[in-house]
């Protein structure tokens, strides 16, 4: 019998096999959030309501590497776009996991066949109807059925997609996963569009697309037809390129800004008087990220003797003002029935004898020459590199500092693995452990730091095949433990997310995934 699920029902986040709209992660039910008084989180308590209409500008820090909701890959552009496309499903603002362009859901007992109800009244932003074609064209592009190019890698297990009636898709899997639910947050575009879609962004989220100029910013405008009643408040929107945190802190105190994030905890004192500064645990996984090809961090012992040497305890406190959660592997603690707490590993300060005794036993006694490139707008990663510089020194190891722009560190470290050390953010796209761990499969295109261990890989594949949540905790924690053990990289922090909001404005949301939802913000005078 299959599992008949609406937008008020009761499910565990990324615990079972998810079905329906409105889980969260307690498992118990969650409240209908269509409706603007329900879904405003306040970010300041205020005697007037809010003011309709007005426009606002939001410092960004990096450039956008595509409009194409299917083909982008950068945290920063994903969390613009995320106000101009949605998915059948899409997150709310407490990790739950509600209906977007789907009003409703079931999946199968056997978990191969997903069907959605389509929800009326859905336009995009040229006006027309969404219809199951468009959907149908969006998942066989996104899963690469439609050219044999996939373009997001967890719906290559779709097999088909077919349209049973004008209200409902039928989609059909090869293996079950309890955690696939979460990969239909894949944008539904109008059929055809393809490539199109990279100049002229059509979607069916609260703003639309008007412009966008490289190296400046992208602006957009209120969706008039919004399904969802009430929203957006603002009529424009406009994500502003403003470098580095520096240039921003300048724009912000210039007032040529109003919304900045993740301010550094001596920009956020600078701030606190003229501006609201509020924060929230991040959806950041910030690590000093090794490549494990480079000849000396090919060497487990090496890479575990800067593992001892890192004093997290101190970038934390240098940096993020003591607001940031230690960790030492790749997974969110917010994720709270999958994280494993391994800071005794190495410990969250600095072993430096136990570092000189493994770089010794590895041949480095006099140490190495280590390059760390950090994308030079992130003054957040740049602190942070400064303080790692001088503990990697105290073991013998000559780190430098490379400071780089967003678009080099994107080619070259990233997509092109051509660096020795960096340092940056992973974020979590959908709120599920496997997105995290994922990327560490030897095969897996987002293994930027080239970790390659084949029980890994095994016990990977062994989580997503077994339908028992027990299990699929005890797979997760083992992943965590290999990447420990293995010194995959130094894993450091959660950040705060500390932003700096215009005292004019109200209703910013601190999401658990890494977006800025535009919809809920208003002026308040």
């Amino acid at each position: 019998m299959k599992k008949k699920l609406r937008l008020l029902c009761i499910a565990l986040l990324a615990m079972a096999v998810l079905n329906g709209c409105g889980a969260d992660s307690t498992g118990e039910s969650s409240e209908d959030t269509s409706s603007k008084e329900q879904q405003v989180q306040e970010t300041e308590q205020t005697a007037s309501g809010p003011v309709e209409g007005g426009s606002i500008v939001v410092g960004i820090q990096q450039d956008i590497d595509s409009l194409d909701p299917h083909k982008a890959t950068a945290a920063g552009t994903k969390e613009i776009l995320f106000n101009i496309f949605e998915g059948l499903v899409k997150p709310d603002v407490d990790g739950n996991l509600i209906c977007a362009v789907a009003d409703s859901y079931d999946i199968s007992d056997d978990g191969l066949v997903y069907t959605f109800t389509l929800r009326d009244g859905v336009k995009f932003h040229n006006g027309n109807d969404v219809t199951c074609e468009d959907v149908k064209y969006s998942l066989l592009r996104a899963s690469g059925l439609l050219d044999g190019t996939p373009l997001i890698a967890a719906l290559q297990t779709i097999q088909s997609v077919d349209i049973l009636d004008e209200k409902t898709v039928q989609v059909t899997v090869g293996a079950p996963n309890a955690e696939l639910i979460y990969s239909f947050v894949a944008a539904i575009i109008p059929a055809g569009s393809g490539e199109d879609e990279a100049a002229d962004p059509v979607g069916t989220g609260p703003f639309s697309f008007v412009s966008y100029t490289p190296q400046e910013g992208i602006v957009l405008a209120k969706n008039e037809n919004y399904w969802q009643e009430g929203l957006p408040y603002l009529d424009q929107v406009e994500f502003k390129i403003v470098g580095s945190s520096d240039s921003a802190l300048l724009e912000l105190q210039g007032g040529s800004i109003d919304i900045y994030s993740y301010l550094t905890d001596s920009q956020a004192n600078e701030l606190k008087d003229s501006f609201q500064v509020v924060s929230s645990p991040s959806n950041v996984v910030q690590a000093l990220f090794l490549n494990n090809d480079y000849e000396p961090l090919q060497d487990v012992r090496v890479r575990q003797a800067i593992c001892y040497a890192v004093d997290k305890d101190l970038v934390n406190d240098f940096v993020a003002g003591g607001n940031g959660t230690l960790i030492s592997t790749a997974m969110l603690p917010t994720l709270k029935d999958y994280y494993v707490d391994l800071n005794d590993m190495y410990g969250t300060s600095a072993n430096v004898e136990k570092a000189k005794e493994l770089l010794t036993e590895a041949g480095y006694a006099d140490g190495f020459d280590l390059e760390i490139a950090i994308p030079s707008n992130y003054e957040f990663h740049m602190q942070t590199g400064e303080v790692i510089v001088e503990q990697l020194k105290a073991v013998g190891i000559n780190a430098t500092i490379n400071g780089v722009e967003w678009n080099t560190w994107l080619d070259d470290v990233y997509n092109g693995r051509q660096y020795q050390a960096t340092i940056s953010g992973i974020t979590c796209g959908d709120m599920t452990p496997g997105y995290l761990l994922n990327r560490f499969q030897t095969e897996s295109a987002k293994n930027f730091i080239n970790y390659s261990n084949e029980e890994y890989d095994k016990i990977w594949q062994e989580a997503q095949q077994t339908q028992d949540l027990t299990e699929r905790i005890g797979y997760y924690k083992q992943l965590q433990t290999m990447l420990c053990e293995d010194a995959a990289s130094a894993f450091l922090q959660v950040p705060a997310n500390t932003t700096a909001i215009n005292k004019k404005l109200a209703g910013y949301q601190f999401y658990p995934i890494y977006v800025q939802d535009m919809s809920t913000v208003y002026f308040t005078e």
